[in-house]
């Protein structure tokens, strides 16, 4: 389908591909596990703060729901495009299902800089993209969540929309959202104390101290933030962190807290006095021993797999790594990577115990909310490493495996309709 022609895209289907491959899947089923349910684009005019008008490209995709409703994030970056957001609709299929939640995945996106948009025109904006979703959103077909450029704001603001739309408040149409209204104590944190919990079995696994192991994080938003925390809390030294405009590097180990409290009030970790500056590029191959890409998808390519120098890769964002990087990384066994439908799958796990709680109107403390999310990812870990080990296969085919393995059954025993 040329629909969704795009590089992200072609990088999930080549994934699935060898996967399908793998298992041996039949010709019959690939497209229909591969290619989405419903795939939405929206005209989205809004009124500017300048009284202009202009209108915004949205987008939303429901992969499948052969396993029940869609769930999955809403992004706002400049780049979003249908392709893209098709390609981490269909990740977020597989990471549900090797979590065992009773989700499809979805996502959703709207091509714009929210950097450079008011808090009024980003309520004006999602509020005309909640209306245009309305009929195919509800918490028993589609369920949103915050992504990159996105916030607990944002999601309220797409439940008072579907709720004054219903007539009834409805805390259970989107998950991330502020405590106050039905939100989860734990869900903004999940997803990087979850990059923190695998790191942790990850070296139980290698057999590797945490005293004098060091950490490098590319992307310090939410999840690379609170995955650089509670690193630290495991007891590795973070050495290195970045965001979009640049990063900071201390052999000695980075304050997180001052450098948190500056990347609050300047917007960027850029110019941060506790560390030297350095790029991206130089922060992915730098020396350490857990590297965990946090950041955009396609960071580590062809181009620097070979020079990357960890033990460890945690992939806290949706398809870091390339499938020729993985080639590459293959032919390094000194590097366990932990693939991003198990290491970040933190978030939607979570994201399943808000809706639960929201449906049940029963809220958990946060106590209950983390020992359940560990529970799940322990059973998540341990199932795709024996898996692993069995079929001698990497941990990314493993986690995949079973993830496509767990939807293509379904589908089996649903059958086709006439």
């Amino acid at each position: 389908m040329q629909v969704y022609d795009h590089a992200t895209f072609r990088m999930a289907c080549q994934q699935f591909d060898l996967v399908a491959d793998f298992l041996q899947i039949p010709a019959d089923y690939r497209d229909r596990l591969k290619y989405p349910k419903r795939s939405l684009t929206v005209a989205l005019p809004i009124r500017r703060d300048d009284g202009s008008t202009q209108v915004f490209a949205g987008y939303r995709v429901q992969h499948h729901a052969t396993l029940g409703p869609t769930k999955g994030g809403l992004r706002y970056h400049p780049d979003v495009a249908l392709g893209e957001v098709a390609a981490l609709a269909m990740w977020m299929s597989w990471k549900c299902s090797l979590a065992g939640l009773p989700y499809g995945g979805a996502k959703g996106g709207i091509a714009c800089d929210p950097h450079r948009m008011s808090p009024g025109e980003l309520e004006r904006l999602t509020r005309r993209y909640t209306q245009e979703m309305i009929p195919f959103m509800s918490p028993q077909m589609d369920i949103p969540a915050p992504d990159v450029g996105t916030n607990e704001q944002t999601m309220a603001w797409i439940m008072d929309t579907y709720s004054v739309h219903m007539g009834a408040t409805t805390p259970g149409i989107v998950t991330g959202k502020p405590v106050a209204i039905g939100g989860s104590l734990g869900r903004r944190e999940a997803t990087g104390r979850g990059v923190g919990y695998l790191v942790g079995r990850a070296m139980d696994t290698l057999e590797l101290q945490a005293s004098g192991a060091t950490a490098v994080v590319q992307g310090f938003g939410n999840v690379g933030s609170v995955a650089a925390f509670s690193l630290a809390k495991y007891g590795l030294k973070v050495i290195a962190v970045s965001d979009a405009h640049g990063g900071v590097f201390n052999a000695a180990g980075l304050d997180l807290w001052k450098l948190e409290e500056h990347a609050q009030r300047q917007g960027t970790v850029v110019g941060f006095p506790g560390g030297e500056a350095i790029t991206n590029e130089q922060l992915l191959v730098t020396p350490c021993t857990v590297l965990v890409p946090a950041a955009l998808e396609r960071q580590i390519t062809a181009a620097n797999a070979g020079k990357i120098q960890c033990r460890i890769i945690a992939e806290g964002a949706n398809g870091p790594t390339t499938p020729e990087a993985d080639a590459i990384l293959a032919r390094r066994p000194e590097i366990l990577v932990i693939p991003d439908i198990l290491c970040n799958s933190g978030g939607v796990i979570v994201s399943y115990f808000e809706w639960v709680q929201d449906l049940q109107s029963f809220f958990w403390t946060e106590t209950e909310v983390m020992d359940r999310l560990f529970r799940l990812l322990e059973s998540a870990f341990m199932h795709t490493l024996q898996f692993s080990r069995k079929e001698k296969v990497s941990l990314r085919t493993a986690a995949l495996a079973l993830g496509v393995k767990r939807i293509y059954e379904a589908k089996k025993l649903r059958g086709l309709f006439p």
